[in-house]
């Protein structure tokens, strides 16, 4: 954490500290990263792409996969609404990552003891910020296509990224390789 951020200043959920703190973060929201940002939940069937011809669910998993191989201490917090969905189903949600993703995945910034209408009313920097403030990572990143209501001591360290393209975007892939550098190089 930088040293001039705010330590607490932020909403605060309830719920226990993480089983994992420190090191490396990467929160990662899924819709609009690893897929255009059109999901819909249809009732039987799950998340579902509409509107997006050619695209399909977590096409850039394999993008994302490796940009980070460089860096095997990155850890991955899932910051996306499809924690609240299926709350308290961590390992569920990050086994559509694949393997090699999905073993860096240490939590969620939503926890199934939290208040979901609360947590859902935060937006998304907020929530994040609330867990950094929890986790206290050495260093962080976002990946997020939604860049509204993050605090202002966040935004250097949000990677905004096209809601169609996600992280395949040249703008955002451009800047998703320099934070990781920079994130590496200020690692002990």
């Amino acid at each position: 954490m930088s040293n001039n951020s705010p330590s607490s200043f932020g909403p605060s959920f309830d719920a226990p500290a993480p089983r994992h703190m420190g090191g490396n973060v990467l929160y990662l929201d899924f819709d609009g990263v690893l897929q255009p940002s059109e999901v819909y939940w249809i009732r039987g069937i799950g998340p579902c792409l509409m509107n997006c011809p050619g695209h399909k669910l977590f096409e850039n998993r394999t993008l994302l996969e490796h940009e980070l191989d460089p860096y095997p201490g990155v850890r991955i917090v899932l910051s996306t609404s499809w924690v609240v969905r299926y709350r308290g189903r961590v390992p569920r949600l990050a086994a559509n990552l694949g393997p090699s993703l999905a073993k860096r995945v240490i939590g969620a910034t939503f926890h199934s003891q939290m208040d979901p209408f609360e947590f859902q009313q935060a937006a998304r920097g907020q929530q994040v910020w609330a867990d950094v403030v929890r986790r206290k990572p050495n260093s962080w990143l976002a990946l997020d296509d939604d860049d509204t209501g993050w605090p202002s001591w966040c935004r250097s360290r949000l990677v905004l990224t096209d809601p169609m393209l996600g992280i395949a975007s040249p703008t955002a892939l451009a800047e998703l390789r320099l934070r990781l550098q920079a994130m590496h190089s200020r690692s002990p």
